[in-house]
């Protein structure tokens, strides 16, 4: 543990930071266009449905898919862009056959969720209002874009299709896929007559077991590198190094068992169909293994946190860094399902807003709240005071008893208890007396005005020798000085600091150091000055005779 550089300031700060930036994340949603309601946007137009799917970019992508792989090539003809300058039509029907063929061997589609599935397609791609890009294809190790265009059909409505500069790129002469594949050799017949979904009904079998493979072989592999780490790197058996190795395990096994699914696939000769409806699921694996990352890092963190803060018996801070880590979590489980519905397809634009909503709902309803427990943060982050502490905090003078969640309890001197918000607290004025390391010794004393210069030039001398011969008074700076002549006679200030940080301690120096001195003005030959008062005494010379002398009241 001794090697751990990690602070529980910047571990507080960082999560608190964190959870501060998910909470203002969605209080912004709440400000996007969207949160004005569906009377602030003009109505969307309704199509009625074509008969192909056309309507949507995904819906062209799936028709096409679906039609080339149950070998309708005429109908999946009819997802391409006809080009009027071709003298046959039946020629979009080789192209469609081409293309089928340069996507079962080198295309790649996206994943339908990344497909517009809206009928004006995605309007931030940059591709302009009528594209849409879906894909890429490479020819010759040069790789192009699969765009796709919208045109309107008879009726004036939208459909896609691909579009002419695509198609244009695809040679007739490509050669088919072969069609002995793993699959095709080692599957029985009746699996390959068996279709579902245009597809036989082996290539389904064929890729539930090479996921079931692949994560068996990911896992093994995981386990045997977290193995071979403590093994190769000494320290990688310790903590927190093997609960960081062990936060990425898991998330990196995902990763690995979808890598092999992908390679294998396409190695086995699985249908481009089957392998696009499973799609989705490299990107939902993606979203949890990340979630699933930084819920183990938080976890570690707050481990390590937790053993520091008790090693302290800073039994608050472990209960701020418990409440924080749950309501990161709580916000990543959030996060994490409203990315996943968004890969499945769902609109979620309503439920964000929803959140926009509850989030500024819930800040103003629990702003003092929400006060005293940054406030609590703070505090606990930058530890101006601690249970046992001895300050002054604004008026307020006693002992620090507890810091909660939500106030701090104070022991006055009085043996009374003071609660302060911690939302207050974090905002006023501390004193600390805890802190210091010394004391300061300060009395002035006041002599006589009859005090001669020569007992003053001694009293200074012997009282010098005082604190400088005791142990505890430390020398730098010790001073003893003349500094005036005034009503209350001669002052002489004594400055100096006593070396402990126990107020008993010093109250018993302050006792010693003060009777040796008043021994010392006890033999000087002169005293201090007593409280005096001068009263004069008058008569009234009475009021003058106009027409004598004046005359006395006697």
């Amino acid at each position: 543990m001794s090697d751990i550089k990690i602070t529980n300031t910047k571990i507080l700060r960082l999560l608190s930071g964190c959870l501060l930036l998910i909470f203002l994340q969605f209080s912004a949603l709440a400000q996007l266009p969207f949160m004005a309601g569906d009377t602030a946007r003009p109505a969307r137009p309704v199509y009625p449905p074509d008969s192909l799917g056309r309507r949507t970019p995904r819906g062209t992508v799936d028709g096409f898919l679906k039609a080339s792989y149950q070998n309708d090539y005429k109908k999946a003809a009819l997802y391409i862009r006809w080009d009027p300058g071709l003298r046959k039509r039946q020629s979009t029907v080789a192209q469609a056959k081409a293309l089928q063929a340069l996507l079962e061997v080198n295309g790649r589609i996206y994943p339908y969720s990344w497909i517009s599935n809206e009928p004006e397609g995605k309007t931030d791609d940059n591709l302009g209002p009528n594209l849409d890009r879906i894909g890429a294809v490479t020819i010759d190790n040069e790789s192009f874009d699969l765009i796709l265009e919208s045109f309107q059909d008879k009726q004036g409505n939208p459909i896609w299709l691909f579009s002419t500069q695509t198609v244009g790129r695809i040679p007739l002469n490509v050669e088919e896929p072969e069609t002995s594949t793993v699959i095709s050799d080692i599957s029985p017949q009746f699996l390959l007559k068996n279709k579902w979904s245009g597809v036989p009904i082996a290539h389904w079998i064929a890729t539930i077991f090479l996921l079931v493979v692949s994560y068996l072989l990911a896992m093994g592999i995981a386990r045997l590198v977290v193995y071979l780490i403590p093994k190769i790197y000494k320290r990688g058996g310790e903590e927190p190094y093997f609960g960081v190795i062990k936060a990425f395990s898991l998330p990196a096994q995902l990763y690995l068992a979808i890598w092999f699914f992908m390679y294998w696939g396409r190695e086995a000769g699985i249908s481009l169909v089957v392998r696009q409806r499973f799609s989705n699921l490299t990107l939902i694996v993606g979203v949890v293994a990340v979630i699933l990352l930084i819920w183990q890092l938080l976890d570690v963190i707050g481990i390590v946190t937790e053993k520091r803060m008790k090693r302290y018996r800073n039994q608050s801070a472990v209960s701020a860094i418990l409440f924080v880590r749950r309501a990161f979590k709580i916000a990543l489980v959030i996060i994490g399902v409203i990315l996943i519905l968004d890969t499945l397809g769902f609109d979620v634009t309503t439920g964000i807003a929803a959140l926009g909503i509850g989030g500024i709902a819930l800040a103003l309803g629990t702003q003092k709240t929400v006060e005293n427990f940054v406030g609590s943060v703070t505090i606990i982050a930058d530890q101006p005071v601690r249970v046992g502490d001895f300050c002054k905090i604004g008026e307020i003078t006693g002992t620090i008893e507890r810091i909660g969640m939500r106030a701090t309890q104070v022991r006055t001197n009085d043996r009374t208890v003071v609660t302060i918000p911690n939302g207050e607290l974090s905002s006023l004025k501390i004193e600390n007396y805890a802190h210091r390391e010394r004391f300061w010794f300060h009395p002035i004393f006041y002599f006589r005005v009859e005090t001669t210069p020569d007992q003053i030039r001694q009293l200074i001398q012997d009282l010098r020798r005082v604190l400088l011969t005791h142990p505890r008074v430390n020398p730098d700076p010790a001073r003893v000085r003349f500094i005036e002549v005034g009503l209350m006679g001669v002052k002489i200030e004594v400055f100096a600091y006593v070396d402990t940080g126990d107020a008993n301690v010093f109250l018993e120096i302050q006792e010693e150091l003060l009777l040796k001195m008043m021994d010392v003005i006890a033999g000087s030959g002169t005293s201090l000055t007593l409280p005096s008062q001068t009263i004069y005494f008058t008569k009234d010379p009475g009021l003058p005779n106009r027409e004598g002398p004046v005359v006395s009241p006697e």
